[in-house]
């Protein structure tokens, strides 16, 4: 019999000090990491396993997690990365035919810890008020003084360094090697979607390990280079910024997302900065600045690029998106380089495909290169 089956206890510690007890669904344990909530209403497989939420424990406003069950060709990368989950109504009873786990067994296998049954919109409003803070799932510790002692020993996301711990820890290929479109990728925990989307559009791809150098990434001579996603804070990724300005003065077009964007701007000299709570859902809305045309995107990301530094660099910097809930940059190219990134995710697996133009606009850049 299953925990949910149960309905054994789990409690929730946060590092402002508030306890939660809920029921425990998934693997008997305790996990730990930066608390943070996804507005996304679909797609829960896809953020399980979305590299960059790797170290986090995630909060879910959608009602019901589960009611769809789990799929193998849904999954962004080969585990779950989440730290844990939080929602509202955990289930096993599914209602798509082509499922192939409920998701009871799929946190059994992939050791994923959850705890459900508590006001989840409370939980929402007081990290929204209170911003990201560390917090300690358990199910099989319930006292209070003692979840406190281990969540002191979490460590801030603040100065965390994770990509290199998501990244792959090979290169391999992907696409047909008869393309006459090759990119150079740096796996700061990629998304396997946004793989897809670049070969879709006709790239072979070689990707590369995150603390890869620039005589590695040439040897496959590529036409151009891309950044990914990832977890962490780019702040303590010297050896990407270092690779980036290398590859910048190469002069071939360059393409980052998410993580990948603000390695890009600190490799511009721009510095990053840790957001109070950050933005992660399928429902954000963004200014196209080039276009005035507004994109309703995915998003997942707890730092950002500094306004000020960029709007002080417009000579070399130009913002091309905003973030229209406050005013925030998701986008910018080099003036004098072949270089644009954005801080959301145009292949939106999952959500609205409203920027995958972004990823057109790459293979045009390479092409007229």
């Amino acid at each position: 019999m299953s925990t949910s089956e149960k309905e054994n206890k789990a409690c929730l510690l946060l590092a402002d000090g508030s306890f939660f007890v809920g029921k425990a669904a998934g693997k008997v344990g305790t996990a730990t990491g930066e608390i943070c909530f996804n507005t996304g209403m679909t797609g829960y497989q896809e953020v399980f396993t979305d590299p960059s939420y790797f170290g986090q424990v995630l909060l879910t406003t959608n009602a019901h997690i589960g009611n769809y069950g789990t799929k193998e060709q849904d999954n962004e990368s080969e585990k779950v990365q989440i730290s844990g989950l939080i929602c509202k109504n955990f289930t096993n009873k599914y209602s798509r035919s082509m499922a192939d786990t409920a998701i009871e067994d799929y946190f059994q296998k992939q050791n994923i810890t959850c705890i459900h049954g508590i006001d989840t919109r409370m939980l929402v409003r007081q990290v929204r008020d209170k911003g990201a803070m560390n917090c300690i799932i358990s199910s099989e510790i319930m006292d209070k003084e003692e979840l406190a002692k281990m969540l002191a020993e979490v460590p801030s996301m603040e100065g965390l360094e994770l990509a290199s711990k998501v990244s792959t820890t090979e290169a391999y290929t992907l696409g047909d090697e008869n393309s006459e479109i090759r990119i150079s990728v740096l796996d700061f925990g990629t998304k396997q979607n946004i793989l897809n989307c670049l070969v879709e559009r006709g790239a072979y791809l070689k990707v590369f390990p995150a603390k890869t150098g620039i005589e590695e990434l040439n040897a496959f001579n590529p036409d151009g280079y891309f950044l990914s996603n990832g977890p962490g804070d780019p702040a303590p990724m010297d050896y990407a910024v270092a690779t980036v300005k290398e590859l910048l003065k190469t002069d071939k077009p360059m393409f980052g997302i998410c993580l990948g964007h603000q390695i890009l701007a600190r490799a511009l000299d721009v510095p990053t900065y840790k957001m109070h709570h950050g933005h992660r859902g399928i429902n954000h809305p963004v200014k196209n600045i080039l276009t005035g045309f507004c994109e309703i995107t995915t998003q997942n990301h707890g730092f950002g690029v500094d306004p000020e530094v960029v709007r002080a660099k417009s000579d070399q910097i130009e913002i091309t998106h905003m973030n229209l809930n406050d005013d925030t940059i998701e986008g910018i190219r080099t003036a004098n380089k072949k270089a644009f990134s954005v801080q959301f995710h145009p292949e939106a697996n999952p959500g609205p495909h409203d920027s995958r133009y972004l990823f057109d606009d790459f293979i045009k850049l390479i092409k007229e290169a």
